[in-house]
This record gives structure tokens, C-alpha cells and sequence, in this order.
């Protein structure tokens, strides 16, 4: 079951204090309805303490890429936008690419320094999770922490992307004052260079189990349901056409933001038992669950998802719905109702657990270990911070 790190058995959430705390927040995720770990965080640490405040770095608009697409919506939109009272989100403009020099990074750093100054931000403590500002980091001289989200050093790059990943990360593990990871996997595997903490991911719990009307947008029963972003690094396509082509009845819905090449969606789109739904908002997602017959995680085993903590593992878990999963990470130590199936019993056990699954909607309670929220794992995360801002004040 869901296990308990060592970090969310601290014993209270820390004081900040009167003194404010500015998180400059670099990721990899957009700031957008489709709610990931870093925005979830962010939320819960702003909720939980009113003396913080965010700017919070999305991921940079790409200006000659964009123009090269035809895609003038990055180029217009708001530079910075006020999405809470204590919360900013930065969408810097990119014009050199950075295989360039250094000019790329530093107009971007640049940016960033520009909306400290405008919002009048003080005693800054950089969390970093896209890996590309860790020149930035040695800079600013700020406070900082690495968050390691994904191994994208798993995932396939060009070598250029790579060797500049890999130099990224070292500095960043060299000098950052604290790293957390989200993983057993990255735990072990950057815990060998240095000292990790280990904070995985979480689920509102009441959101999930909170029971709610069936998605006008969700096909007729049978439905089997997969949630999550649609990347051909982590999902087993041909296994998803064969559970279509064996089950015909079944009606194949696969909800997030569709990340596939063309030619996949393509081919995808022309199963008459496979709806691509797109992305929804956060909030809208538990409906489907709770009205799914059946939740899938087709995903591909292989060292890139090894290395990820699935935030759907804990939001099958708090919708209780029954789930086929491979025996990827995450997913292979939990009780019901989950179900972990090789690749070639997949299919099978999709159908048995079709023939018992009870009637969808409310969701079903299940023995097992408590199911952190969110809101634990920001208290842990905010304790670290809090931690390594004051021995850094003390030096």
C-alpha cells in the first residue's frame, strides 16, 4: 500500500515566522487547469501559510519556434499574471535557443530577476525542478532546492540534450542545499551521490471520494478509463489497440492532454472504440473515475517509468474504482483496487475485473493504509524550506 516517508513523520508544520518568504518556483509543468505536482504544492504551501509568496516560472515561450508553427497565441498572452493574491506566474519569452551560449539563459534569468524587482519580492528561496536554470541557481545566491520530479536522463534525448542534462544536474546536486525526490527509484539512484529526501505525491482524498454525477462527455458502459497525460514514452500503445480490437463492447477512453505524434493520435482516432477526450480540469476529473467501469494503466516497464511515483496510482486508490495497471512503479505494491497484470494478461484480467466490478458511482472503501494527502506532503516539503532557509541564515 501507499507508504509513509520519513519526512511526513515530522512532527508539526514549521512556524515561518513574521518574516515573509518568497518561493521562486522554476518547473517544467505550465501553470493550467491540468493540476501536476509542482502547481498542487504551490497551493497547498500558499493555503497553509499566509507570510508566503510565489513566483511561480512556467515553462518559457519558445518566440522563433512558435513563429516557425505559425502559433501566435504564446507571443500575445500576458508575460506575468496575478492567478491568486500571493501567487504570479511568469511565462518568460525565449528569442535564442541555447546551444547559442550563454545569452539565452541569461535574458531569461533576466526576466526572472525583472519580476522579483516589479513584485517586490524579498529573501527569495529558489525551487528548482526544471534543471536548465541551474546556472541561475549558482547566480542568484538565493537558497535553493532541486526537485526531481522525472529521471528524464532515462528518457531518449539527443546527445547534445543529454550532456547539457547531465551537467545541469551535477551542478545542481553540488550545490543545491537540499534535493528532494519523488521516488524509491531516484531515491536510490541520486541518493548515491548525496543526501536525498524523499517526498512522493499525494491525492485530495476528499475530492476524489466525494461522489458526484456522471460526465455528460463519458461514453455509455462499459468504459474503461485511462487518466493522464498521453506520451508515447510512457504508454503502451499496441496494448491499447489490443484490448480494443479484443474487446469491441468496450469503450476505450483516454482523458489528458494528448502529447502523442500525430500519426499515433491518428491512428488512434480511426478505432471505433477508442475516444481521445483531451484534457479536463482538475476538479472534473473524480467524476469520471467514480463512473469509469474499469480504470487502466497501460503503461510501458522500462527504466524511464521506473523512476516515476504516478500521481494516478493515489487517486485510483482514493476514487476506489477497480484498476488494471502493468507492473509498473507505483502501482505493483498496492492492494485492491488495484490489480497488476503482465503485458499479456492485460486484457484478460480488464475482463474479469469488467464481469465483478459493482455499480459505478460511489466510491468503494478498502482496508489497507491510509492514503496521504497533498496537504501532508506540502507540510513536509514547506518543513525543508523553512529548514534550509534558517541554517542558511545562521552560517
Amino acid at each position: 500500500m501507499a507508504t509513509q516517508s520519513s519526512g511526513d513523520r515530522m512532527a508539526t508544520p514549521p512556524d515561518p515566522g513574521t518574516e515573509p518568504m518568497s518561493l521562486v518556483v522554476c518547473s517544467l509543468e505550465p501553470w493550467c487547469e491540468v493540476r501536476r505536482r509542482m502547481r498542487i504544492l504551490v497551493d497547498e504551501i500558499v493555503d497553509l501559510y499566509p507570510s508566503v509568496h510565489v513566483l511561480y516560472v512556467a515553462p518559457a515561450v519558445d518566440i522563433p519556434h512558435q513563429l516557425r508553427r505559425g502559433k501566435v497565441q504564446g507571443l500575445i498572452g500576458p508575460r506575468m499574471e496575478k492567478v491568486h493574491p500571493r501567487i504570479h506566474v511568469l511565462r518568460p519569452r525565449k528569442w535564442l535557443p541555447r546551444s547559442v551560449g550563454p545569452f539565452a539563459d541569461r535574458w531569461l534569468e533576466r526576466q526572472i530577476h525583472n519580476a522579483v524587482d516589479e513584485l517586490g519580492l524579498h529573501q527569495c528561496f529558489l525551487w528548482i525542478n526544471d534543471a536548465a536554470y541551474a546556472q541561475f541557481t549558482l547566480r542568484a545566491g538565493w537558497p535553493s532546492l532541486y526537485d526531481i520530479t522525472d529521471d528524464w536522463l532515462l528518457a531518449p534525448l539527443a546527445p547534445r540534450q543529454r550532456s547539457r542534462l547531465m551537467a545541469n544536474e551535477r551542478l545542481l546536486l553540488d550545490h543545491c542545499e537540499a534535493v528532494v525526490v519523488c521516488s524509491s527509484d531516484l531515491e536510490r539512484s541520486r541518493g548515491g551521490i548525496r543526501h536525498v529526501e524523499l517526498i512522493p505525491n499525494g491525492v485530495d482524498v476528499e475530492l476524489f471520494r466525494t461522489p458526484r454525477p456522471r460526465p455528460p462527455s463519458l461514453p455509455g458502459a462499459p468504459v474503461a478509463l485511462y487518466v493522464g497525460t498521453l506520451h508515447d514514452e510512457r504508454l503502451d500503445i499496441p496494448l491499447i489497440r489490443e484490448l480494443a480490437g479484443s474487446r469491441p463492447d468496450l469503450q476505450i477512453v483516454l482523458l489528458g492532454p494528448n502529447h502523442l505524434p500525430g500519426e499515433v493520435t491518428s491512428d488512434l482516432d480511426r478505432v471505433t472504440n477508442i475516444r481521445l477526450l483531451g484534457a479536463f480540469p482538475y476538479d472534473q476529473i473524480p467524476a469520471f473515475m467514480q463512473h469509469a467501469d474499469v480504470m487502466i494503466v497501460p503503461h510501458l516497464v522500462n527504466p524511464f517509468t521506473e523512476s516515476l511515483d504516478p500521481i494516478k496510482a493515489y487517486e485510483c486508490l482514493a476514487a476506489g474504482r477497480p484498476t488494471i495497471a502493468t507492473p509498473v512503479a507505483g502501482f505493483r505494491d498496492l492492494g485492491p483496487p488495484i490489480v497488476v497484470a503482465d503485458r499479456d494478461q492485460f486484457t484478460a484480467a480488464v475482463g474479469q475485473a469488467l464481469e465483478a466490478a459493482g455499480p459505478p458511482g460511489l466510491p468503494r472503501e478498502f482496508d489497507g493504509a491510509p492514503i496521504l494527502s497533498w496537504r501532508q506532503r506540502a507540510e513536509t516539503m514547506a518543513s525543508l524550506m523553512f529548514r534550509v532557509r534558517s541554517e542558511g541564515a545562521t552560517r
